[in-house]
């Protein structure tokens, strides 16, 4: 018994975590890959049982790991972003939530012949679209922010209501209750109201205690993410004593205010809980898929297939229609959030303690309630999944699907820097806290922004600009180090750069740590100083297009300091000595290299000659 769990344990992990890699390597949906691993690990080759394995400890065990999700995501929901889309998210949690309940209920009774309270609750389970999968696609999707939000407040918020409604439904059907019976208004609604009061209150009062902690120093570093997460499980627990989902709604108003409350350190503890959520997901998706049994994938037929399609295609588009009407949301944003809508952990829960009540309480249809959950699972999940980028791209919902740079420091050759990848159509935006060093740029068309990317106000306006490498360039070599330790959590600790702050301070030992800086742009000795006085002496950057007779002289050529490599719809490899190799360019990759005005002519000649061979 032990070493089943153990060995279930670790090949949980393992698979987990070489899903979440391959995923971001190949760029695919992580979860599409969880989902396909705990189908293969469970009902294929039935090694995992987890139900079987850890017995009555399975559903406390999925419960706490969806309660933690579920209060991470409720830690990203900031009311600055609600107020720039709120008219949208009002309509997509509020009229859509009912609408699709019904529209829900409707399709499960008439095309999957399920009995009218079977097909509420299915109607009840299915409004969950789910932060546990939306939240992942829409890290790598970079949306335009209003869109982004719509998706995940619908997600988080929905979450919770959606749970509470399958409870209630669920209630209603176990106690035989007719709805025009006076028990209905006089216990269970009024208990209902209740609960959600609790549960508010419940998530609001500690994060004001957190905060008082947090602020007066009564609180150690060491102990505060521990605090956290403890008080997260104890609020979610009670509240769901109170009521059956309750719970979810708790710990998501508790982190809501946590953030919205503006604690001072927080934004390091959301960095700890964003990687603990990527192991949770992991683990909670092999779980739950690998837990389904062989029986319940035969209890697939051509009526639930069916159900399943009218969701996807008649049920979600038409809530979302009918939910938006008289907004100002676009044509493009209703298609886009009409279509991507996958469930994910909270509904396969649901689903699955809801099935097994109600089947021991007598419905006949009960026992299709986890085969019909489990199929809108699957499919929206392969779906939306890998349909997401693709069809914002194509809407025009997406901030930039080539890898942009932004450069910190509207200094002289910083700006000649973006302006010649500007002219290249690469995207570049450059960053300054003044708009005086931002104006000979803007007057060459180049994308500037006046922000202080160490505050939230500059953070926030980057994320809605295309932002996937930093270079910082200004004359502080502290700032700069400070800039790229701040962004490198969000960017990737390797595609942020600076200029190198001396050959002293990159001693690994006595001089500046790599976790306070950035990479070192170029050669140790290439500082701010020496950039700025070869730009003096009338050096520019030029970008040029690699051909056959230029592929093998990158890094080689005297009057020439070869800086970055782009590849289109790939990346930016930016030349650093911290790196063991170099990337080295390919056929039709472009490198930007800063060159003296010698050697810029020579190039000319050497690019004219070119074209006019090829014109030949």
């Amino acid at each position: 018994m032990a070493y089943d769990v153990l060995f279930g344990v670790v090949l949980t992990f393992g698979a987990g975590m070489l899903a979440q890699w391959v995923s971001w390597r190949l760029r695919l949906p992580a979860i599409v890959l969880l989902f396909a691993m705990g189908l293969l690990f469970g009902p294929v080759l039935g090694w995992l049982h987890p139900s079987e394995t850890l017995g009555h400890a399975f559903r406390p065990l999925v419960s706490m790991l969806v309660a933690l999700i579920v209060f991470e995501g409720g830690m990203v929901l900031d009311i600055r972003q609600l107020r720039e889309a709120g008219q949208g998210v009002a309509r997509l949690t509020m009229v859509a939530l009912p609408i699709n309940w019904i529209l829900g209920a409707l399709a499960a009774h008439y095309v999957a012949h399920l009995e009218w309270g079977t097909s509420f609750l299915f109607g009840a389970i299915i409004v969950v679209t789910g932060p546990t999968v939306i939240l992942p696609l829409l890290r790598s999707a970079k949306l335009q922010p209003r869109v982004a939000a719509f998706l995940r407040w619908e997600a988080i918020v929905n979450d919770p209501l959606g749970a509470i409604l399958a409870a209630v439904v669920m209630q209603i059907m176990l106690l035989h209750v007719d709805l025009h019976k006076q028990i209905f208004f006089v216990h269970t609604l009024p208990d209902m109201l209740l609960a959600g009061a609790v549960s508010v209150a419940a998530g609001i009062l500690p994060a004001y205690l957190l905060r008082y902690l947090f602020t007066r120093d009564l609180m150690p570093e060491l102990l505060k993410v521990p605090i956290m997460v403890t008080l997260a499980l104890i609020i979610f627990e009670a509240c769901t004593l109170v009521m059956e989902g309750a719970g979810l709604i708790a710990v998501t108003v508790f982190g809501m205010m946590l953030t919205n409350l503006h604690i001072p350190g927080l934004n390091e503890l959301k960095r700890t809980k964003e990687s603990l959520v990527v192991l949770m997901v992991s683990v909670l998706f092999i779980l739950l898929t690998a837990d389904l049994h062989r029986a319940v994938l035969a209890r697939l037929s051509i009526p639930i297939l069916l159900l399943t399609l009218v969701v996807l295609f008649v049920v979600r588009p038409l809530c979302i229609f009918l939910a938006t009407l008289g907004t100002s949301i676009s044509w493009q944003e209703r298609i886009f959030v009409g279509w991507i809508a996958p469930r994910g952990i909270v509904a396969a829960a649901v689903a699955g303690a809801a099935g097994i009540k109600l089947s021991e309480a007598g419905y006949a249809s009960a026992d299709l309630v986890m085969p019909a959950v489990f199929c809108v699972i699957a499919v929206t999940m392969i779906c939306h999944g890998f349909s997401l980028g693709p069809l914002a791209r194509r809407l025009h919902l997406t901030l930039s699907n080539e890898p942009a740079l932004v450069i910190l420091g509207g200094n002289a050759w910083s700006t000649d820097l973006a302006v010649c990848l500007n002219e290249e159509k690469v995207p570049v935006l450059l960053v300054d806290t003044t708009a005086q060093e931002l104006m000979p740029a803007a007057r060459r068309g180049v994308p500037v922004l006046k922000a202080e990317l160490l505050s939230a106000a500059g953070q926030e306006a980057l994320e809605e600009r295309p932002a996937d490498y930093l270079i910082a360039t200004t004359g502080d070599a502290i700032y700069n180090g400070m800039v790229c330790g701040h962004m490198a959590p969000h960017m990737g600790r390797e595609r942020v750069y600076q200029v190198s702050p001396g050959v002293a301070r990159l001693d690994l030992y006595r001089g500046l740590s790599r976790d306070a800086r950035g990479k070192v742009l170029g050669e140790p000795g290439w500082n701010y100083t020496f950039f700025d006085t070869l730009f003096s002496r009338g050096w520019r950057f030029v970008c040029q297009s690699v051909t056959d007779a230029t592929v093998d002289l990158f890094g080689k050529e005297e009057n020439r300091l070869d800086l970055l490599i782009v590849r289109r719809g790939t990346g930016i490899f930016v030349r650093s000595a911290e790196d063991r190799a170099w990337t080295m360019p390919s056929m039709g990759d472009l490198v930007i290299s800063m060159r003296a005005p010698e050697s810029r002519d020579e190039g000319a000649d050497v690019k004219e000659e070119a074209e006019l061979r090829a014109g030949a």
